[in-house]
């Protein structure tokens, strides 16, 4: 196995900072430069981390897998209809956002971040009697571009009052344009067209939450 090859913090340099994205140049060799889309500071760039620091590392943000599990009712995956800046459009989504200061604080900063995301964009609560439990601790969106990362974590909610359903909880930029209750055949249907029930495409986070729905991994 090829060793991993050493990015040296001096080796990185800003080229575009704001509060909400950055852009660092990577120098892997002599003259050589590639560019990451981050959240991050410079110096808490996962490509400078120890293998250690790596593995250990939280994620920047949750992805949640939000799934109704209603006695006496056919299993439901709730996505919700949220506007993306870069398409332009409202797209098929699952319930998400970054963990914060005051979840890394805490005991477990995934899952109160995903409860907490969770309530915001559904107004549902996680009550007890429900699951709530990381799917893979962390992924990477596109890391030829971002080091950004989620957690996949997965909410099984067996009474949720969906009387409570809301997107009032929406904060800063967020918009949404309704939600999407899929049963498992209509999750099935989505997968394979590869567009929601309104023509358009969707985000891979989507795929993920619609695929592992679908394989009944959350029922174990």
């Amino acid at each position: 196995m090829r060793e991993n090859q050493q990015i040296r913090k001096e080796d990185i340099k800003a080229v575009f900072d704001s509060p909400y994205v950055k852009v660092a140049d990577i120098q892997y060799a002599p003259g050589k430069h590639y560019y990451d889309a981050t959240r991050r500071n410079m110096e808490e760039l996962i490509a400078v981390k120890s293998d250690e620091e790596f593995r250990t590392m939280l994620p920047d943000a949750v992805s949640c897998i939000v799934i109704l599990d209603t006695p006496g009712e056919e299993p439901k995956l709730l996505l919700s209809y949220e506007y993306r800046y870069p398409v332009g459009r409202y797209l098929l989504s699952v319930p998400a956002g970054l963990l914060d200061k005051e979840d890394e604080d805490g005991q477990d900063p995934v899952y109160s971040a995903a409860v907490r995301e969770i309530k915001e964009e559904t107004g549902l609560e996680v009550t007890e009697g429900d699951r709530v439990f990381a799917v893979n601790p962390l992924v990477f969106s596109t890391p030829g571009m971002t080091d950004e990362s989620n957690a996949l974590v997965c909410a099984v909610l067996r009474n949720a009052d969906l009387s409570a359903l809301s997107q009032e909880g929406a904060v800063g930029s967020e918009q949404f344009d309704g939600f999407a209750l899929l049963t498992r055949e209509d999750a099935i249907r989505v997968l394979r067209d590869g567009r929601d029930e309104r023509g358009n495409f969707y985000p891979l986070y989507t795929w993920a939450a619609l695929s592992y729905f679908v394989s009944d991994a959350w029922k174990i």
